[in-house]
């Protein structure tokens, strides 16, 4: 972390100016959280990410019209119901949403953002939303950031949250967060959702550049079973309550932009290790590419393989499912130059296998982490990749899933 930086407790209220809360509007079953909201005191500027499937829920085809503006005052969040596949009833409905929660805070429905996460193709319970929102806006205060992650969850068996404190100019900055996500994760925004906070005042077109930049090495490199949802939304509200203003140039933009990409990856992180079913928490680094993409495609390539993932389940040292993975990413690679490491044991150098101890590799593959790293021997490009192993589990959760 940059120097002078520590991670605070707090969540997405840790940052000066914002209140947030989680409720049960009986969208799900059980009585579990199921509608946050987060609020900015004053109007904040915004920025967001949004999933590039062309299936796309409701909420994120309301977010990306109302984001256009630059600035809002909120962000309302329910779980348990995707709101999409619904045709214009979801986008009413989605519309619907903003306008209640400004209508509680005094503001447009324009000055509102949303999401959704949850199951496709069921029509919204609008009537408990409704009267979640009411409930959530007259709740929500400066410490319940863990309810609202809490509200967003779905097949997540714990909330994510995570916030960084740092100085600049003899003031402290923080930038909080809070993400969901479990299965359907795959990069290119991926079902996961994040909203993210600061107390810095930063235009809506620098943030929205210094978010792009830190999603694409932290949650645009993870996966955990290579499927890419219908609502994967990443938003981030900047309200300048610190009274830092940070600058299109120099120290102050630096130091900024490395503590978000600091808390993006703790967020990534938590959401692999969460991962639907996962026994392993697994990292690939890919070195020695042409250049940053064509490392992540073959780090992304690696990951998303069935065989591996069947393999790190398995504890077994088959090398040569990395290798073949590599091979078919479309990478131009020659297998004459590629070394692949598991757990910092050398198992295939410069188109041979090695003469690796496999009862010792196989023995540290038992860890609950496992690093895998390919050199390509090429050039300069690097990628890190998070992902999981596949296990029973995963399969159990996702034949028949529901709230």
């Amino acid at each position: 972390m940059e120097e002078g930086s520590k991670h605070v407790t707090g969540g997405i209220t840790a940052p000066a100016g914002f209140r947030a809360s989680g409720v049960a509007c009986g969208i799900k079953k059980g009585g579990n959280k199921d509608l946050a909201v987060v609020i900015s005191e004053d109007m904040a500027s915004v920025a967001g990410v949004f999933t590039t499937n062309k299936v796309f829920a409701a909420p994120v085809s309301v977010s990306r019209e109302h984001i256009k503006k630059g600035t809002a005052k909120a962000i309302v969040i329910n779980s348990g119901n995707a709101n999409a596949c619904n045709g214009q009833e979801g986008l009413d409905n989605a519309v619907e949403m903003c306008k209640a929660t400004g209508a509680e805070l005094g503001v447009s429905g324009y000055d509102v953002l949303v999401a959704s996460t949850g199951i496709i193709g069921v029509p919204m319970p609008m009537d408990n939303i409704l009267m979640g929102i009411s409930k959530a806006a007259k709740k929500a205060d400066a410490v319940s950031g863990k309810g609202a992650a809490e509200a967003i969850m779905t097949t997540d068996t714990y909330a994510k949250e995570a916030a960084v404190e740092f100085d600049l100019n003899g003031r402290k900055v923080r930038i909080g967060g809070m993400a969901k996500g479990a299965g359907m994760i795959n990069p290119e925004m991926a079902t996961m959702i994040a909203v993210i906070t600061t107390d810095a005042r930063v235009e809506p077109v620098m943030l929205r550049d210094l978010l792009k930049e830190a999603v694409e090495t932290t949650f645009n490199c993870i996966t955990v079973d290579g499927d890419m949802s219908t609502n994967d939304t990443v938003f981030i509200m900047a309200n300048g309550a610190s009274g830092v203003k940070i600058g299109e140039t120099g120290k102050t933009k630096r130091m900024f932009a490395e503590a978000l990409k600091h808390l993006t990856n703790d967020l990534a992180e938590e959401m692999v290790k969460d991962g639907e079913g996962a026994s392993k928490f697994i990292q690939i680094i890919v070195d020695g590419a042409r250049d940053h993409k064509e490392a992540k495609s073959v780090g992304l390539k690696v990951a998303n393989s069935l065989l591996v993932k069947c393999a790190l389940f398995g504890e077994d040292a088959n090398w040569g499912r990395i290798l073949a993975a590599v091979g078919s990413s479309g990478a131009d690679v020659d297998q004459r130059n590629i070394d692949v490491y598991i757990a910092d044991e050398a198992v295939f150098k410069k188109g041979s296998g090695t003469a690796f101890c496999r009862d010792k590799v196989e023995e540290l593959m038992k860890g609950k982490e496992i690093d895998i790293r390919v050199e390509l021997n090429k050039g300069k490009g690097k990628a890190r990749i998070l992902t999981t192993d596949l296990t029973y589990e995963y399969v159990k959760i996702n034949a028949h899933y529901r709230t």
